[in-house]
Protein backbone atom coordinates (compact mmCIF):
# COMPACT_ATOMS: atom_id res chain seq x y z
CA UNK A 1 0.00 0.00 0.00
CA UNK A 2 1.34 3.26 -1.11
CA UNK A 3 0.54 7.19 -0.61
CA UNK A 4 1.13 9.56 -3.61
CA UNK A 5 4.15 10.75 -2.23
CA UNK A 6 5.40 7.03 -1.68
CA UNK A 7 4.40 6.18 -5.38
CA UNK A 8 6.28 9.11 -6.89
CA UNK A 9 9.11 8.80 -4.72
CA UNK A 10 9.17 5.00 -6.12
CA UNK A 11 8.46 5.93 -9.51
CA UNK A 12 10.26 9.03 -10.12
CA UNK A 13 6.71 10.72 -11.92
CA UNK A 14 6.12 14.23 -9.64
CA UNK A 15 3.04 13.90 -7.62
CA UNK A 16 0.71 16.08 -9.48
CA UNK A 17 1.40 14.02 -12.65
CA UNK A 18 0.42 11.21 -11.29
CA UNK A 19 -3.09 13.08 -10.07
CA UNK A 20 -3.17 14.58 -13.47
CA UNK A 21 -3.08 10.50 -14.43
CA UNK A 22 -5.67 9.99 -12.48
CA UNK A 23 -7.91 13.07 -13.19
CA UNK A 24 -8.08 12.19 -16.74
CA UNK A 25 -8.20 8.70 -16.46
CA UNK A 26 -5.46 6.99 -17.70
CA UNK A 27 -4.30 6.10 -14.00
CA UNK A 28 -7.09 3.99 -12.04
CA UNK A 29 -8.22 5.73 -9.63
CA UNK A 30 -7.13 4.47 -6.38
CA UNK A 31 -8.97 3.26 -3.10
CA UNK A 32 -9.27 5.09 -0.23
CA UNK A 33 -8.15 4.95 2.72
CA UNK A 34 -10.79 4.98 6.06
CA UNK A 35 -9.39 8.48 6.59
CA UNK A 36 -9.44 9.28 2.91
CA UNK A 37 -6.33 9.37 1.50
CA UNK A 38 -5.32 7.70 -1.68
CA UNK A 39 -4.16 4.02 -1.21
CA UNK A 40 -2.03 2.93 -4.06
CA UNK A 41 -1.28 -0.78 -5.35
CA UNK A 42 1.42 -2.64 -7.34
CA UNK A 43 -1.31 -2.30 -10.18
CA UNK A 44 -0.53 1.18 -9.75
CA UNK A 45 2.97 1.11 -10.18
CA UNK A 46 3.10 -1.00 -13.31
CA UNK A 47 0.49 1.22 -15.03
CA UNK A 48 2.74 4.56 -13.95
CA UNK A 49 5.72 2.78 -15.14
CA UNK A 50 4.40 2.03 -18.40
CA UNK A 51 2.62 5.71 -18.84
CA UNK A 52 6.27 6.96 -18.54
CA UNK A 53 8.01 4.59 -21.02
CA UNK A 54 5.30 5.23 -23.39
CA UNK A 55 6.12 9.05 -22.93
CA UNK A 56 9.44 8.72 -23.32
CA UNK A 57 9.00 6.97 -26.58
CA UNK A 58 6.79 9.69 -27.47
CA UNK A 59 3.60 8.74 -27.28
CA UNK A 60 0.94 10.78 -27.29
CA UNK A 61 -1.82 10.60 -24.15
CA UNK A 62 -4.67 9.29 -26.27
CA UNK A 63 -2.35 6.37 -27.58
CA UNK A 64 -1.12 5.82 -24.30
CA UNK A 65 -4.56 5.16 -23.44
CA UNK A 66 -5.67 3.14 -26.17
CA UNK A 67 -2.32 0.88 -25.46
CA UNK A 68 -4.29 0.61 -21.94
CA UNK A 69 -7.02 -0.48 -23.29
CA UNK A 70 -5.93 -3.14 -25.33
CA UNK A 71 -3.67 -4.32 -22.66
CA UNK A 72 -7.05 -4.12 -20.30
CA UNK A 73 -8.97 -6.89 -22.29
CA UNK A 74 -6.49 -9.48 -23.75
CA UNK A 75 -8.93 -11.62 -25.05
CA UNK A 76 -10.82 -8.68 -26.94
CA UNK A 77 -7.69 -7.58 -28.93
CA UNK A 78 -5.00 -8.72 -31.22
CA UNK A 79 -1.42 -8.01 -31.28
CA UNK A 80 -2.06 -6.30 -35.15
CA UNK A 81 -3.72 -2.92 -33.59
CA UNK A 82 -0.77 -2.48 -31.29
CA UNK A 83 1.45 -2.93 -33.96
CA UNK A 84 -0.94 -0.50 -35.98
CA UNK A 85 -1.09 1.84 -33.50
CA UNK A 86 3.19 1.41 -33.46
CA UNK A 87 3.34 1.80 -36.99
CA UNK A 88 1.23 4.69 -36.70
CA UNK A 89 3.38 6.61 -34.11
CA UNK A 90 6.67 5.37 -36.09
CA UNK A 91 5.26 7.48 -39.27
CA UNK A 92 4.82 10.24 -36.88
CA UNK A 93 8.38 10.30 -35.58
CA UNK A 94 9.87 9.61 -39.13
CA UNK A 95 7.85 12.86 -40.11
CA UNK A 96 9.26 14.66 -37.62
CA UNK A 97 12.81 13.82 -38.25
CA UNK A 98 12.61 14.91 -41.94
CA UNK A 99 10.56 18.42 -40.46
CA UNK A 100 13.67 18.92 -38.20
CA UNK A 101 16.11 18.01 -40.41
CA UNK A 102 14.74 20.47 -42.94
CA UNK A 103 14.62 23.00 -39.56
CA UNK A 104 18.76 22.23 -38.96
CA UNK A 105 19.30 22.79 -42.48
CA UNK A 106 17.83 26.09 -42.42
CA UNK A 107 19.29 27.15 -39.18
CA UNK A 108 22.59 26.45 -40.75
CA UNK A 109 22.37 28.24 -43.92
CA UNK A 110 21.23 31.28 -42.01
CA UNK A 111 24.03 30.97 -39.20
CA UNK A 112 26.51 30.58 -41.82
CA UNK A 113 26.35 34.07 -43.09
CA UNK A 114 26.91 35.19 -39.63
CA UNK A 115 31.10 36.09 -38.88
CA UNK A 116 30.15 35.98 -35.05
CA UNK A 117 32.67 39.28 -34.43
CA UNK A 118 32.13 41.92 -32.51
CA UNK A 119 30.03 44.31 -34.64
CA UNK A 120 26.35 45.02 -33.32
CA UNK A 121 23.83 42.74 -33.33
CA UNK A 122 21.76 45.08 -35.44
CA UNK A 123 22.64 44.23 -38.74
CA UNK A 124 23.84 40.35 -38.21
CA UNK A 125 22.24 38.78 -41.18
CA UNK A 126 21.10 35.92 -38.91
CA UNK A 127 18.35 38.89 -37.10
CA UNK A 128 18.15 40.29 -40.52
CA UNK A 129 17.24 36.82 -42.41
CA UNK A 130 14.80 36.54 -39.16
CA UNK A 131 13.12 39.52 -40.05
CA UNK A 132 12.82 39.48 -43.74
CA UNK A 133 11.34 35.97 -43.31
CA UNK A 134 8.24 37.82 -41.56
Amino acid sequence: MLTRGKLSKLTGCNAETIRYYETTGLLKEPQRSPSGYRIYNEEHVKSLKFIQRAKDLGFSTARIRSFLELSGERALHTRAEVKQLTEQHIQEVTKKIRDLTKLKKSLSQISSHCDGSGQTAESCPILVSLFDEI
